[in-house]
């Protein structure tokens, strides 16, 4: 039986935190920052939880 690849591109997306738990980086903070407010910067600042409705989909896709 071959073996399981992990989809390329969910793995650089998510991390797996020591609880188990799925992180991923907020949208809208790349580029085009100029415009956007700084409070709006700050807010889509640092990691959140992957949406529970995703969870079982970005796992599979992870081989967990």
């Amino acid at each position: 039986m071959p073996k399981f690849k992990p989809h390329s591109g969910m793995k650089k997306r998510v991390k797996l935190t020591g609880s188990g738990k799925l992180r991923r980086e907020q949208t809208n903070r790349r580029h085009l920052l100029e415009y956007k407010s700084s409070s709006r910067k700050r807010r889509l600042d640092g990691t959140v939880d992957v949406s529970k409705a995703d969870v079982p989909r970005v796992k599979k896709m992870l081989g967990l």
